[in-house]
């Protein structure tokens, strides 16, 4: 197990790199185990990886659903190199130990020892390793599109570092781009042209203010909403005709995100109608709804049974669990890592973890499918 997650951390499964090298590692660990998997790729580097192991259906599925992808290991200095691997202390370090690559080698493993067990399921196990969670979902929503060969679920297993809390809820996502139009001129004769940096700081005044209308949720509060880039301007020389911010908001269940886009919509419309020169788009860069599973469903009970926890938890981070609600099944967020260490700097993960991830995930195996 530690060394297919050293395997899975030298992939260096980053937008650029993609995801294949990864879902082979994982194909051929499978084949370790007799499993047989197959690898759903294109473009270059983009891939998926699923396994189905079969049963006499007397119960219904369990699927885990992962993700391969990671984060760019950004420019600050890392104690470790990002990709290496490092084993030391009892802690596993580099880019995506956390998130999510310990909570993959845990489930391939306990998928692998309960087949070699030769335990008899009476329900099927299926894996998902997925493309893209990090920055479009491309891979679970790809599967999603293409899984009518699923059987019933039982419910789905997303073994994201949570740092073993069952998570049943978690925020939605919208990102959004507000782009200012201008007319380059001469930064001599600056009134002969519009400057879209100027334009821009008028929208940016309107959201200091901008208040989103949302009746607080009892366990997420409020949503959020982060400016969080933005880029404008060519040379030092030439008035800017065009800046783009990007902005991140975080929503809670039953939040409309097309009332937002409306507001921020009429905010422009409003700053078009003070000043004729102004110009401005808005555009949807992704969206993912928030997850809101019962957390009194008989799957989720069963499920905190399993893994020894008492209550649930909800969070504002967002995975990918929202696209996996036409399949109908209850979603659950559980697995080893600490959430704050994601995207940061010496990521890792406790060995230990890793060992009682195993531990859980062959429980809920049994508890679900045997």
């Amino acid at each position: 197990m530690k060394e297919l997650l050293k395997k899975l951390i030298n992939a260096q499964t980053t937008a650029e790199k993609g995801e294949l090298v990864a879902a082979k590692i994982i194909a051929d660990e499978f084949s370790r185990f007799n499993i047989n998997s197959s690898i759903d790729s294109w473009g270059q580097n983009r891939a998926n990886v699923i396994a189905h192991i079969e049963s006499n259906k007397q119960k219904p599925a369990l699927l885990f659903v992962c993700h391969l992808d990671v984060v760019g290991p950004g420019q600050a200095n890392w104690k470790h190199p990002p990709f290496a691997a490092v084993e030391r202390d009892g802690k596993i370090y580099g880019r995506g130990a956390a998130d999510m690559k310990g909570g993959i080698a845990a489930a391939v493993t306990a998928i692998g020892e309960i087949v070699n067990s030769a335990t008899e399921l009476q329900g099927d196990i299926i894996f998902l390793a997925a493309a893209g969670e990090e920055t479009d979902s491309c891979g679970s929503d790809r599967f999603v599109r293409d899984c009518n060969w699923l059987p019933e679920l039982a419910g789905v297993a997303i073994p994201e570092p949570t740092d073993f809390a069952v998570v049943t809820t978690h925020r939605g996502m919208l990102w959004l781009k507000i782009s200012t139009k201008g007319k380059t001129a001469h930064s001599s004769t600056p009134e002969l042209g519009v400057n879209a940096i100027t334009s821009m700081n008028s929208v940016l005044d309107q959201l200091l203010n901008y208040k989103i209308n949302v009746e607080p949720h009892e366990f997420l509060g409020s949503c959020s909403m982060s400016i969080n880039t933005i880029t404008g301007g060519k040379a030092l020389n030439v008035v800017p005709d065009q800046c783009d911010i990007g902005i991140d908001i975080r929503t809670v269940p039953a939040q409309n995100h097309n009332d937002i886009i409306t507001d921020l919509k009429k905010i422009l419309a409003k700053l078009k109608a003070d000043n004729p020169q102004f110009d401005a788009e808005l555009s949807v860069i992704r969206q993912v709804e928030s997850l809101e599973t019962d957390r009194h469903c008989d799957f989720v009970k069963n499920f905190c049974s399993a893994v020894g926890v008492v209550e649930t938890k909800a969070v504002g981070f967002t995975t990918d669990g929202p696209f996996f609600a036409p399949l109908q099944a209850p979603v659950v967020i559980f697995g080893p890592g600490k959430p704050q260490l994601c995207h940061k700097p010496d990521e890792y993960i406790q060995i230990t973890d890793l060992e009682k991830a195993l531990n859980h995930y062959k429980n809920l195996l049994l508890q679900f499918l045997t």
